[in-house]
């Protein structure tokens, strides 16, 4: 093999390490909150009628939201989601410490499921991931670019064990969190993602976590019905976004002590009045399939959900948005399905179908990841078959999220998170390599290498050529398709990666419109 080559697999095999790691990571972690939200269904069922045991349950809410609260001022990496912060280690060269995130991953969330809170497993499982995966790379790495690839792996791997869809992991890795379709980071995401399915698998069986193996196939004109579903769905997945960002900021005027408490007893009051909208949202997304619910009692579960995530997930405590998006969306498809049946105008048994699109375009919409959307979707309902409405009303939603200006979640979560943070010990130190894609009708698209703009803190070292490695000379020309492979001081991730961005992705015309309108 070539010298690359070598490379590349001996990566996809130490990723294929981690993917052990990260199965069994995950698998723990999953059990520990679906014991936590079991738990927590049946305190509140018992809890009806009985004043002074919820009096005094309020008090361990508040109580425990004061522990979680403390943890997460010691570990701030730990809160949210932690998919931004994933983000910002492989593309702002933020720094990762596993073991504490660890902890305050698995106590902070095993207490936010005992209460029953809006939070999902998804977000956390990553972080998890990315965390197991630097844990096992210090031991194996041999670089520190190969560390991230690593960790870029893991992620893929925390998110693939978390739903047992290994493709929608390697995709979101791909789309959303490296941002990058680099033959190592796809290699290294499958091998990681791949391992961390088969060590879920054999925990949890062969089924997908939402299993929508009935989606009935709808007939060829009924695939126009996409479009309006996806206007709906991209204007109910901004909201989303709006709703989560300003509880967020909200939360940030109050005390860090008092938060945590706040969204805990907010947590104990829907657990008392709407019970399917706790935890994740399996069981809401489960009713809204299975069609046992009224319209009315559809739209009010969708809104309930949608202010109690954001209630639970402003407060920082450590928990997710991945599967409560999904929710949302699915309880919006089924409304909008069932609307339109009521009307006459489509069958009934196909609301379940609507049910499912809405959720794979709530998540274009929010999370700005079309891709993983539609493969997530394939995965669920284990047939191809169901790809062209799913996409339809995906884009559909993406173009009306897009109009209304919404940012991806993930990317302004991550912007608060570094503003918020900036200047603290966070960075890495030594050096990183990264591959920059040249995609057709970019600034580097054509042009010598000479002439290229190129960061002052980087060096263009190799462009990988499909399986040539090719010197850059100043007279190179470089080719669309071509991988700009850069060395650079760690420090300097995010500048270089946003140059790289202009160079290597922006479109011509697009770059001159910019600069002639500033």
């Amino acid at each position: 093999m070539s010298h690359t080559n070598q490379v590349k697999w001996v990566i996809a095999g130490k990723a294929a390490l981690c993917g052990v790691i990260v199965g069994v990571l995950v698998v723990a972690y999953r059990v520990l909150l679906a014991w936590g939200t079991g738990r927590a269904v049946l305190i509140y069922r018992w809890l009806h009628g009985k004043p002074l045991w919820i009096a005094g349950w309020c008090t361990l809410a508040v109580a425990a939201g004061l522990l979680i609260g403390w943890m997460v001022k010691k570990v701030p990496m730990a809160s949210g989601s932690g998919i931004p912060q994933v983000e910002g280690v492989l593309l702002k060269g933020l720094h990762l410490s596993p073991l504490p995130i660890l902890a305050v991953r698995y106590l902070g969330g095993g207490l936010c499921s005992l209460f029953g809170m809006s939070l999902g497993r998804e977000g956390p499982s990553i972080q998890i991931g990315a965390a197991g995966s630097q844990l096992l790379s210090r031991k194996i790495r041999g670089s520190h670019s190969e560390g991230r690839l690593l960790v870029a792996g893991g992620a893929a791997a925390g998110l693939s064990a978390a739903f047992n869809a290994p493709l929608s992991g390697m995709m979101f890795a791909l789309e959303e969190v490296y941002r990058s379709f680099s033959p190592l980071v796809l290699l290294s995401a499958a091998a990681a993602s791949l391992v961390a399915d088969f060590v879920s698998k054999n925990w949890f069986g062969l089924t997908p976590v939402l299993d929508f193996s009935s989606v009935p196939q709808m007939p060829v004109w009924n695939v126009l019905w996409m479009l309006p579903l996806g206007i709906v769905v991209g204007l109910v997945g901004s909201l989303t976004n709006r709703v989560l960002l300003g509880a967020q900021t909200l939360y940030g005027k109050l005390p860090w002590p008092a938060r945590a408490p706040i969204s805990l007893l907010i947590a104990v009051c829907v657990g008392m009045l709407f019970p399917y909208a706790l935890g994740g949202g399996e069981s809401m997304i489960g009713i809204s399939e299975s069609l046992t619910m009224s319209l009315g009692m559809l739209v009010l579960l969708m809104v309930v959900k949608m202010v109690f995530t954001a209630t639970s997930f402003g407060s920082g405590v450590p928990g997710g948005i991945f599967m409560p998006i999904l929710a949302i969306g699915t309880a919006c498809g089924a409304a909008c399905g069932m609307a339109v049946s009521l009307l006459g105008l489509i069958p009934m048994r196909y609301v379940t179908a609507f049910a499912v699109y809405g959720m794979a375009a709530a998540l274009a919409a929010s999370v700005k990841a079309p891709v993983t959307a539609i493969m997530l979707t394939v995965e669920m309902t284990g047939s191809l078959v169901h790809m062209l409405p799913v996409a339809l009303c995906a884009f559909t939603a993406l173009f009306v999220s897009d109009l209304l200006h919404t940012k991806p979640i993930y990317t302004e979560l991550l912007d608060r998170y570094m503003r918020s943070h900036e200047g603290s010990e966070h960075e890495q130190h030594g050096n990183a390599i990264m591959e920059f894609p040249v995609e057709p009708g970019s600034m580097a698209d054509g042009a010598l290498v000479g002439s290229l703009d190129l960061p002052a803190s980087a060096r263009l070292v190799t462009i990988l050529r499909g399986p040539v490695e090719v010197i850059p000379y100043d007279s190179t020309r470089v080719e669309p398709g071509d991988y700009l492979v850069l060395v650079f001081p760690t420090v300097h991730t995010q500048s270089v990666n946003e140059a790289m961005t202009r160079v290597c992705k922006n479109f011509r015309g697009a770059t001159r419109v910019n600069d002639s309108s500033q």
